[in-house]
Order: structure tokens, then sequence, then C-alpha cells
């Protein structure tokens, strides 16, 4: 049986409710947990995948892209519509980018993906923040000293778009393949058995490259592969509901749940 693990986003940033710059609250405990599993289950595991959020300080879902008529910046978790780009409520700080700022507002909101929600300055490369929370560093470690590797994905290093998933930006730019789908990580999850996912945050980023990876798989008899890790992963705070919507939604195409403990048992 092949088995792979898919962590989400176990970054300081997300993780650490000390140093996070955009800390989801009990993401310290998903890792905790999540690192226990990996050195109870390791043998067991082919492949892990981990995905790091990799941003430029400089970037549309940061609060230096906008701003509104007195120049001031948004502040974090605003909220930006297509109505509040074409009637000035905010623009960008750039003017030459107005207009791919608004087209991104307008695909976003055509697609049904999330509206546009300005991050606090988060995951930002080469800082300590973008690192792997040390716990599960660790046990990552442990793990390849079989003579295995980790495979890390990054993505977000395009700031014209916000990129949740690991299998897509939200909205995909012609010219960077890395914001288009990533094909090789879905073939990769398809020849697999059993996924068990977790990470964070359960509301956006976990939620969405689920999501993606579902409907990469073409078939609702693959998502039964999926199995979501009830007990490490969290949502961010004030967005509780989208990680329940999330659950309700892939749990009848087939995802299953099952916690840290009882995974491989």
């Amino acid at each position: 049986m092949q088995v792979e693990l898919l962590i989400i986003d176990p970054q300081i940033d997300f993780c650490d409710p000390q140093r996070g710059k955009l800390y989801v609250k009990g993401a310290e405990q998903d890792i905790h947990r999540l690192a226990q599993m990996i050195d109870r289950v390791g043998t067991k595991l082919d492949d892990i995948h981990v995905t790091l959020d990799s941003h430029h300080y400089i970037d549309i879902a940061h609060p230096i892209f906008w701003k509104d008529s007195t120049g001031a910046h948004p502040d974090p978790f605003t909220l930006i519509s297509v109505d509040d780009v074409e009637n000035g409520r905010w623009t960008t700080t750039q003017p030459g980018m107005y207009r791919r700022g608004l087209d991104y507002v307008k695909a976003l909101a055509a697609d049904g993906r999330y509206a546009l929600c300005i991050w606090p300055y988060h995951c930002l490369i080469g800082t300590e923040g973008h690192a792997v929370m040390p716990e599960l560093q660790d046990a990552l470690v442990g793990w390849e000293k079989r003579f295995a590797m980790v495979d890390y994905v990054t993505k977000g290093s395009n700031i014209f778009t916000e990129h949740y998933s690991a299998i897509q930006a939200e909205v995909p730019d012609p010219m960077d393949p890395s914001t288009q789908m990533n094909t090789a990580l879905i073939q990769t999850l398809l020849q697999a058995d059993v996924i068990a996912v977790a990470g964070e945050a359960g509301s956006h980023c976990l939620a969405n490259t689920v999501r993606d990876i579902a409907n990469g798989f073409g078939s609702d008899d693959a998502v039964k592969k999926l199995v979501l890790l009830t007990d490490a992963t969290s949502p961010v705070t004030g967005f509780e509901a989208y990680q329940d919507d999330f659950i309700k939604e892939m749990t009848a195409r087939g995802m299953q749940l099952a916690t840290t403990q009882d995974f491989l048992r």
C-alpha cells in the first residue's frame, strides 16, 4: 500500500503563538500531534510532501499593494471587492498596476474564489517566519534518515496572485508556470492508495489545496484516498465557517476523516 503525507504550510509564521506573523490559533498543538504521528508511523510513509508559503514583501494580498484616497494602506483582514476598486475605495499604490489589480478581483469573483483578503506580512522568503516549525522539522529529518527525501513545494512568490492552494494560484498567470496547475504533484498523489492531509490553515490553504487535488483527480472514487487529520489542522480566526464548509463539501465527495492517534493503527 502506497501511503503519502501532505503537510500544508507548517511554518513559524502560522504556527508559533509568539513569533508567528499570521498565527493560527491552535496550530502549535496541531504540529505537535503531527510530529508525534510521524515518529510513530514513519516507516509506513512512502512519501512526505510539505508546502511552503513563500512571499515577497510586495504582494497583491499585503497592505503595501493598495491604498485609499488619503494614501493609507488597508489593515490586515480587509476584504477588497470589485466594487471597492471600481468605486475608488481602494486603488493600487502604483497607478500602473491598477488595471491588473482590477482584473484580478474581477477574476476572483467570476471564478467563485475567495474575495481578496489583505493579510499581515507573512512567510517572507528568507525570514524566520518562512521556516518549518522546529519540532516538525526534527520529525521530518528523522524520517529522512531512512534515506528518503521530503518533497518541499513552494508557492506564493508571484506578487500578482494569491496562492492558497499548492496545486495552483487563485488566478493562474499564463506567463508564470509556478502559478499554474501542478500536474506533477497531482500525478504523484494519484498513484497513492492513501493520502493523509494536515497543516494550516483548514479554512484557506489546506482547504483549497484539497479541493484542487480532488478536482485534478477527476474522479470522486480517487477522492476517497484523501484522509484529513482533523486534529492537525485549524482555521484562521474569524474564518471558522470556511473550514466547516470545506469539510462538509469534501466528505460528501468521499474524503475520509481520522486523527493523528488513529491513522494507520
